[in-house]
């Protein structure tokens, strides 16, 4: 049976579920998680779902009926969750150079004190997270979110911005992960300012999702 994690891991390799409008349901990724994953042609409903019951509310052929609010409504209420967001995915490989890599992190010191409140909020999506803090106090996630797959966030303080540092930021968190992988980041479409951040430190927009939680 396909999984979403196989799905994931095939477009981290550039191959994507094919484009013929089609809607594929496969098992929920954890029991922390459930979703809606968009790609260009294809829906993939990642929950405890019935096929029938998707094809029911679905007209065959929409790819805007599972991201519109009364299917997710529904989606929400026959499995107790809520939807989280809805937000763009953003994929890039790892930085391999090892100059690269030295570069794009000097100046980084892995964070031992996680009272920090973006780092609260970061261990209720995600395992395995780590964090990186700069001399102006700007932030680096790592973590592994949906269907384990190594995913990123950053925090750039407001008296650093538009200056270049949130790019900086977005391209560290590419060298803070094994060379042979890639690192997801999921943004509201609205942060104009933030999605420019990622696509100009080499991140390409993959799709969308919508993460259901308890």
């Amino acid at each position: 049976m396909t999984t979403l994690a196989a799905i994931l891991r095939a477009a981290e390799r550039g191959a994507f579920p094919p484009p013929d409008l089609g809607v594929s349901v496969v098992p929920p990724p954890s029991e922390r998680e459930s979703c809606v994953v968009s790609f260009t042609g294809h829906i993939v409903i990642a929950a405890d779902v019935d096929p029938a019951w998707v094809a029911e509310r679905v007209p065959e052929g929409d790819l805007c009926a599972p991201t519109n609010p009364p299917f997710l409504s529904a989606l929400e209420e026959f499995t107790g969750r809520r939807v989280s967001a809805l937000d763009a995915m953003l994929l890039a490989p790892a930085l391999t150079d090892p100059g690269e890599r030295t570069a794009a992190t000097a100046g980084l010191t892995e964070l031992q004190d996680l009272d920090h409140p973006r780092v609260d909020r970061a261990w209720r999506y995600r395992d395995d997270v780590r964090v990186y803090v700069d001399a102006d106090e700007g932030l680096v996630l790592t973590g592994r979110g949906l269907a384990d797959r190594l995913e990123c966030a950053i925090e750039v303080p407001p008296n650093a911005r538009r200056q270049g540092h949130g790019r900086r930021l977005a391209l560290a968190a590419r060298a803070l992960i094994p060379p042979d992988s890639a690192v997801w980041a999921q943004i509201t479409p609205g942060n104009a300012a933030s999605l420019r951040t990622f696509l100009a430190a080499g991140y390409k927009p993959v799709g969308s999702e919508a993460l259901l939680l308890k």
